[in-house]
């Protein structure tokens, strides 16, 4: 149902005050407060009609401007059309949207210069540019929306001990000889067809590519085939370099993290984003289960009602490790009973990585907690990382934490993870 941007007339009976934090979609999908969804339509309707409006978020921005756009437009209205931000004459917001990422964000535009020459005209340089966004949020934008209207509290300022300590650090896995030798050869073959491709501003490749070497070294127990999405051409090709019993280093490390916390009587949730075509949860749990670990895989199929009674029954079972897709569990579940998280991969999306990384940080939790990211080292995992922790910094800073490299830790060399990955891999 779309309704409109209209703001309504305050309510004159006794409500007076709304508190409103992010939730659940009618589908069951997670939906960010700052997303241009339905839930954040109905959100706009319930902060017109009360006199006064409090939103909690633990995550109010992704990295980008426009990440704010339509949360400000929907309790700020009247200042955001003072700036000029509106609907044009279709209803669309798209417009307004940009013009606030020039505003107030980072953009840039990027210039490619060619030799013309098509039969057609005559030879001569052709000039073309296009433009991306990068992460960031200008001083104006804060000093104006976020600072006169925003509190940053965090349950760490209260005192009394409400959170334990909470730790992150970051694995580098050296891989097994043959894996180093055989990702080597695949991402030069990779690399080098992604560079023609990019030449004739063919764009195709760019997804296939990256997928495939973040996820190979993860998934080299089994033969990879990479074909051409387009023309279904081979294009590599890797035979299985681990065995169905034989454990890869990364997670020979996972095997080593989770013995070593349940001597702790700790619990881990281990997190893969390999759950479905390239599944690794089965061969995880298997590899587990070997050296005598009770483990529980939680999957898509349970449903998302049902999802915390059903990891507290396994709880109830005694098992020692939980293994699962973050976005499973990325909102709404609080996990105390696993002290310990292990990323084997985070994906792209700095919402779910935040998210995933304290679901048993919260309050009401004894134990420390530590997370720990798994990442192969010498591969593109580890510079996916890299490029995660830079946008996580930005959105921190927004968020009241200005992290120690202070602007340094703008990544304006991409327009997102996917695209500054793969900056840095055809520049390798």
């Amino acid at each position: 149902m779309n309704m409109g941007f209209e703001r309504l007339e305050p309510y004159e009976g006794k409500l007076s005050c709304t508190v409103l934090r992010g939730g659940w979609a009618s589908n069951g999908r997670s939906l960010p407060d700052n997303s241009g969804s339905a839930q954040g339509q109905a959100m706009g309707v319930l902060a017109a009609k009360a006199r006064k409006t409090v939103l909690l978020t633990g995550t109010l921005m992704g990295g980008y401007a426009d990440d704010l756009f339509f949360l400000l437009f929907r309790i700020l209205t009247r200042r955001m059309i003072e700036d000029g931000y509106r609907p044009n004459a279709r209803g669309s917001m798209a417009p307004a949207a940009m013009s606030f990422m020039r505003d107030h964000g980072v953009l840039k535009d990027i210039y490619t210069e060619r030799d013309g020459n098509s039969h057609k005209t005559a030879k001569g340089k052709k000039l073309s540019v296009r433009t991306v966004k990068a992460p960031g949020f200008g001083p104006k934008g804060i000093h104006r929306f976020v600072l006169p209207f925003t509190v940053f509290l965090k349950l760490k300022d209260i005192g009394g001990n409400v959170l334990p300590d909470y730790q992150e650090e970051f694995v580098d896995v050296p891989m097994a000889p043959e894996q180093a030798s055989a990702y080597q050869r695949l991402a030069a073959t990779l690399t080098a067809e992604l560079r023609q491709a990019l030449a004739r501003r063919d764009t195709t490749l760019l997804g296939v590519v990256l997928n495939v070497l973040l996820a190979w070294p993860d998934c080299c127990f089994r033969p990879e085939v990479v074909k051409h999405p387009r023309t279904r051409n081979t294009l590599a090709f890797v035979p299985s370099i681990f065995g169905e019993e034989e454990p890869m280093p990364k997670e020979q490390a996972l095997v080593d993290l989770c013995l070593a916390e349940k001597a702790k009587n700790r619990k881990v949730l281990a997190y893969t984003v390999y759950s479905g075509t390239r599944d690794t949860t089965g061969r995880l749990k298997r590899m587990l289960e070997q050296v005598g670990l009770k483990v529980a895989v939680l999957r898509a199929s349970v449903d998302t009602a049902r999802r915390e009674d059903w990891i507290l029954d396994q709880v109830d079972r005694g098992i020692d490790v939980l293994i699962t897709n973050p976005e499973l569990v990325k909102t709404g579940l609080d996990l105390l009973d696993f002290p310990t998280i292990a990323f084997l991969q985070t994906g792209y999306n700095c919402y779910t990585l935040q998210q995933a990384a304290r679901r048993s940080w919260r309050i009401g939790q004894k134990h420390p907690v530590r997370v720990v990211f798994f990442g192969y080292a010498g591969s593109s995992q580890i510079t996916c990382l890299q490029l995660m922790a830079k946008k996580i910094a930005v959105a921190q800073s927004t968020s009241g934490d200005v992290p120690e490299s202070g602007l340094d830790s703008l990544n304006q060399d991409g327009d997102s993870v996917e695209m500054a990955l793969a900056r840095q891999l055809i520049a390798a």
